[in-house]
């Protein structure tokens, strides 16, 4: 009979099928959660920590190249800005000087009433004198003509170097905001790597810590043989000395020295001590001298890793280099095959 019919359900549409889905996902994530309702995730073996450890640190450092080259741009778009500053004071401050002078013979002209030179002429005892003077009032009054055009040039200059100094302003807030997102993102992948390596059981961790995964040991490389002999020139022999100096010394992201280094910083601050200037970043750094092979390495190049150019270090001979690995590891020396290679550059 048509009253006992089971009534037709329809379907959930909008937000009743929103809400439905959302219940059923959430009765599903407590029955999960539940002991014995399901299989727990196995906990990520210490190899897999490793693993992820070493890709948040590389993370890591393309983001602290990115940082160092936002800081570096900013701090010269914060000197162009106060230069633009100094600059518009200097010629608001002519500018200023010349108005007064202006004003003051403005204020002699209407102290004397502005007599029209005919009547001047017709009182005159002496015209001849008149005459004299009249020229003379001629010609200052091409002088102070002159002066005007001077003022208004400067007034057209002053409000131009104020529009550069504008726009230098707003060019150094987008790069102040840069460095701001880049060094959150350089401290996010710092703190994961972090909680990654507290998984880690002591023996673990200072395993990893010796490694170049880790990068290599830090200790009995001091005793390593020097490569400066070799060197091509003497300021590639000055940088690699520099290097050795720094063996031990902790990497700490945006440092470039004396007591603390990144990668690039210390790269940087090697050729320094040579009185070479190099960019700050490795991307700008690979191009600051001559491209040479891996075959042609010679002490003192500098070697880049990665496809993004993100790592950089000191060769100094026999397949080795002297680096600013990541956190955690001080600058050591290290074989550069232990990463993907991806160019090097003779500087000096």
């Amino acid at each position: 009979m048509a009253a006992h019919r089971k009534p037709k359900q329809r379907p959930y549409t909008g937000s009743a099928a929103r809400t439905a889905a959302t219940l059923a996902f959430a009765g599903a994530a407590t029955a999960a959660a539940l002991p014995g309702s399901a299989h727990a995730e196995p906990a990520p073996t210490p190899a897999q920590v490793r693993a992820e450890v070493d890709r948040l640190y590389r993370e890591a450092e393309v983001a602290t190249e990115q940082y160092n080259g936002a800081r570096e741009k900013a701090t010269a778009t914060a000197k162009s800005v106060d230069a633009l500053r100094d600059e518009a004071a200097r010629r608001t401050e002519r500018l200023n000087t010349a108005r007064d002078a202006l004003g003051s013979y403005a204020a002699a002209q209407y102290r004397s009433g502005g007599i029209d030179p005919a009547v001047q002429l017709a009182l005159s005892s002496d015209p001849d004198q008149y005459l004299r003077r009249a020229s003379y009032v001629d010609r200052a009054g091409e002088r102070r003509a002159t002066e005007v055009r001077a003022v208004q040039r400067q007034v057209a200059d002053v409000a131009q170097v104020r529009a550069e100094a504008a726009v230098q302003l707003a060019d150094l807030a987008a790069r102040q905001a840069a460095l701001k997102e880049h060094k959150a993102t350089v401290r996010t992948k710092l703190a994961e790597a972090r909680q990654l390596l507290a998984r880690l059981s002591p023996a673990e961790r200072a395993s990893y810590d010796a490694s170049e995964g880790g990068r290599g040991s830090a200790h009995a490389d001091r005793s390593a043989p020097r490569g400066t002999a070799q060197a091509p020139n003497a300021r590639a022999a000055e940088a690699v000395a520099f290097a050795y100096t720094a063996l031990g010394k902790p990497y700490v992201w945006g440092a470039t020295g004396p007591s603390s280094f990144d990668c690039s910083g210390l790269t940087q601050a090697a050729y320094r001590s040579a009185g070479v200037s190099l960019p700050r970043t490795t991307y700008t750094q690979i191009d600051a001298g001559r491209r040479v092979s891996r075959s042609e390495l010679a002490p003192g190049d500098l070697v880049f890793f990665y496809s993004g150019i993100s790592h950089v270090g000191l060769y100094i001979g026999n397949g080795q280099m002297i680096h600013a690995p990541r956190p955690g590891a001080p600058v050591r020396i290290a074989p550069i095959d232990q990463m993907p290679f991806a160019g090097a550059t003779r500087v000096a």
